[in-house]
This record gives C-alpha cells, sequence and structure tokens, in this order.
C-alpha cells in the first residue's frame, strides 16, 4: 500500500505510555503516532479522521503544554451516542491516540489493577463540544469541537461527487474524486492543524 505523501508531512503526536515501557514494548515509554496509523485504524482518509487526529492533538497541546503527554492517563468524553454520525470514528482515533477505553479496554495488572484504560472512554456527555479530554492526574479538562466547513472542497467536487456515487464512471474521473478528496484532507492537516476556525479549544472547569 502506497499513502499519498502527505500523511507523513501531517503533524505527529509523541507520547509516553508507561504500559509500553513496563512491559518491554518501548524501552523509554515513548510512542510516537502519525496521521497514517489513523488511517490504518480507521481503514480510510477523510475529514472525519483528520478531524479527530487534530481534535486530540489540540486537546493534548492544552493539556499537557510542553510536557509529553501521558497515554493511559486521560480521560475521553464523547459528547453524542456512539452510533451516531462519525462518533464512533472520533472514539476511535481518541483511543488509539489517548489510550482510553470504554467497558472493554484493558483492566490492568495486579491485584489493584496498574495501568488500566478500561472505562475512560464515555459517551452521551453532557459537554458544549464534540469531544472532551480529561487528565486523571491534575483533572485539569478541554473541550474541542471542529468545523469542517472552515476547510471546504474545491468547486470542481460538487459536480464530481454525484457522478462517482451514482454509479460506474470513467477510471479517470474516479482518480480525481479521489485526488480531489484527500486534498481536503491534505489541507486541514497540512495547512489548518493550528488554525482556531478548524479546531475549537476551550477550557473544561
Amino acid at each position: 500500500m502506497t499513502f499519498p505523501a502527505f500523511f507523513a508531512a501531517a503533524p505527529a503526536l509523541r507520547l509516553r505510555d508507561p504500559l509500553a515501557k513496563f512491559l518491554g514494548a518501548s524501552d523509554d515509554g515513548i510512542i510516537e503516532y502519525g496521521y497514517a496509523d489513523a488511517v490504518r485504524l480507521a481503514g480510510h482518509s477523510c475529514p472525519a479522521v483528520a478531524g479527530a487526529y487534530l481534535m486530540v492533538r489540540a486537546g493534548l497541546d492544552y493539556l499537557y503544554d510542553d510536557e509529553l503527554p501521558e497515554r493511559g492517563n486521560i480521560e475521553v468524553h464523547l459528547r453524542d451516542a456512539r452510533d451516531q454520525g462519525t462518533t464512533g470514528v472520533i472514539a476511535s482515533i481518541a483511543t488509539l491516540l489517548t489510550g482510553a477505553a470504554a467497558e472493554g479496554g484493558f483492566r490492568g495488572i495486579g491485584r489493584e489493577p496498574r495501568f488500566a484504560r478500561k472505562d475512560l472512554l464515555h459517551f452521551d456527555a453532557e459537554i458544549g463540544g464534540r469531544l472532551g479530554m480529561r487528565r486523571r492526574d491534575t483533572g485539569r479538562g478541554v473541550i474541542l469541537d471542529i468545523d469542517t466547513d472552515s476547510v471546504p472542497h474545491v468547486a470542481e467536487m460538487a459536480g464530481l461527487m454525484p457522478r462517482v456515487l451514482a454509479g460506474p464512471t470513467e477510471l479517470a474521473e474516479r482518480r480525481r474524486f479521489g485526488e480531489l478528496w484527500q486534498d481536503r484532507v491534505r489541507r486541514m492537516l497540512l495547512e489548518h492543524a493550528d488554525d482556531p476556525k478548524l479546531i475549537h479549544v476551550y477550557d473544561w472547569a
């Protein structure tokens, strides 16, 4: 599989994971995630996947400032039900990057479990944005929202998308559709990753 070149140019996330260090998966416990990891998990690249990736990135930056974020030390709250819209996609990306899992997550090690990630992911949360994140050690929280309309498709997509969705089309048109689809994702990740018009960040007291 060959990914578009911009995947590797997208902002990466570095976290320390005490569980990875404890079990010897990483000598120093530091793990780096890139956008390609989110695509492998989701199985596709789209504005929802890119938006989830950027929201979690912005949340970690807010919660940890210049400190390296600790994977497994973050609660994640989603405003919507798990089966509503793109909530499941956002949740899966959030779990990948933060370690926070729902009831089926890792239960921890030992009689008084250490490194547990179970029950750190919550749905139907009463929050004012799509996603909420809170550090378990300090209690500091952040609310995040996204406005993908601030990075729209190019005008050509308006006529092309209905033709591609309607049924068989010329190979050139299908390729062009994929190029334009990924161009929007590219602009989100490379040109608007820190744009407050795209990712909205609010303190969560």
